[in-house]
């Protein structure tokens, strides 16, 4: 007796982003576009969120990359974050944006924007989160600007303290 093979389609989605916390944003983003039926229930966006930190502290690095893919079956949506593996001609894989049209959410549109909201929502000065964090109040200060960025050791403590930045 033969089987019966069923074929599903499948839509994949890969990109690769830079490993700093800038793009943060743009996978929030990517994210929404590769969701048909709206956002993740909260526990699946804490852990994709929690891996997509993880995986941004062990890429770390002057040329880090990170690769989100998104596998989009009829009846589920399966994610891969992994660091982007170099081939030996030093070319990346996967480096397409897509070009499919963006969906609205309400997440951060910037570290600097995360990060003022949540000092404003938790009560704590620039001096206070400086001093908790171990950096100089004028570092919090270009932060909460968007003049500068935490590198990825200081992003750590500021998970630590604060949590992530959201996934929506």
């Amino acid at each position: 007796m033969a089987e019966s093979i069923e074929i599903f389609p499948v839509v994949v989605l890969t990109r690769a982003f830079p490993a700093r916390p800038s793009s943060v944003p743009e996978i929030q983003d990517f994210i929404r576009r590769c969701l048909p039926d709206g956002p993740l229930p909260e526990a699946d966006q804490r852990e994709l969120s929690r891996t997509i930190m993880d995986v941004l502290l062990a890429a770390a690095g002057p040329g880090g990359k990170i690769q989100v893919s998104c596998r989009t079956y009829p009846d589920r949506v399966e994610f891969d974050v992994l660091p982007s593996v170099v081939h030996p001609d030093g070319v990346r894989p996967n480096e397409s944006t897509s070009t499919r049209s963006e969906l609205s959410g309400a997440a951060p549109s910037s570290f600097a924007e995360w990060i003022t909201e949540v000092l404003r929502r938790e009560g704590v000065t620039r001096e206070a989160a400086a001093r908790q964090l171990g950096v100089s109040v004028k570092t919090v200060s270009r932060w909460a600007g968007g003049e500068t960025e935490p590198r990825l050791r200081e992003l750590r403590r500021v998970q630590d303290r604060f949590g992530d930045m959201p996934f929506r």
